[in-house]
């Protein structure tokens, strides 16, 4: 298995991490995809047996919450006994307003998205370690550096990811592995869609945020044209795993830079306006 490279990715049965696997399989990795639901493969495998990567892709079952899935997973890993590159994608976006969401509905946000990928990489840090060689690439967002209104659990869900990301990458540094984040901005998967969970009472036309939530959804809904193809982000993740020297963060998407650059630049005051006036 030495010359066969081995990548493992969270959360492939959609979106960037189903993309990332095809284009990992493509790039001549053996792919251990995991996911939560092993009825929504499908998608994966169909698109694997039309590129011919099919062989390459190993599906598993996953819950980044469940400690003995995780166990399962590290045998594996154990079995198999290397893993070159580990992508932490699994996640979804938690949305409301901070008054109205139960402290359980943050506590399954972190869960997921913070305490699922310290999970996983435990498993896997070792045999990373013993190696003396490997890549972990989480995939966080333009929300781990910058915050949003109605998006609270997401939001601090990947600064919390982005902050543990950069510890870890130096803890690593002497292991010769490297630790990567990689921050998409909006992009045509389901997370806005299928993969967003808005707590009831956000939703509700009694609420006293409802129209500030229907603001938010309708600016979300009506830039979702503009946003960027997935496989931009699939493509970067795969050109992170071969090289050889990585850089902490790579931001990823259209107006991204700019954004951030223009959050770092500006005085708190006047970007609280160009915010607010977003939802006007």
């Amino acid at each position: 298995m030495e010359n066969q490279q081995v990548a493992l990715v969270t959360g492939t049965s959609s979106g960037f991490g189903l993309l990332t696997s095809i284009a990992l399989a493509k790039a001549g990795y053996l792919v251990i995809a995991t996911m939560r639901d092993l009825n929504r493969s499908g998608q994966l495998m169909t698109m694997a047996k039309e590129l011919g990567v099919y062989e390459k892709i190993q599906v598993h079952q996953l819950d980044v919450t469940s400690e003995d899935s995780i166990h399962q997973i590290k045998n594996l890993v154990n079995s198999i006994g290397q893993i070159d590159v580990l992508v932490n994608n699994a996640g979804y976006a938690g949305a409301g307003f901070v008054e109205e969401i139960p402290i359980t509905e943050y506590r399954k946000q972190f869960e997921t998205n913070v305490f699922g990928v310290i999970s996983v990489t435990q498993a896997i840090l070792p045999i990373m370690r013993t190696r003396g060689r490997g890549k972990i690439i989480n995939v966080s967002s333009i929300s781990g550096r910058i915050s949003f209104p109605g998006l609270s659990p997401y939001t601090s869900s990947k600064h919390a990811l982005e902050g543990w990301s950069e510890s870890l990458r130096i803890e690593l540094k002497a292991f010769g592995i490297d630790v990567v984040l990689v921050e998409p901005g909006s992009y045509q998967t389901n997370i806005w869609t299928s993969g967003k969970k808005v707590t009831e009472k956000s939703r509700s036309t009694k609420s006293p945020y409802f129209q500030t939530m229907v603001k938010i959804e309708d600016h979300l809904n009506k830039n979702m044209k503009n946003y960027g193809d997935p496989n931009e982000v699939a493509n970067l993740i795969v050109t992170i795993a071969r090289k050889n020297k990585t850089k902490l963060r790579y931001p990823v998407g259209k107006s991204v830079g700019v954004t951030m650059f223009l959050k770092n630049l500006l005085p708190w005051s006047v970007w609280e306006k160009l915010v607010l006036k977003q939802l006007k």
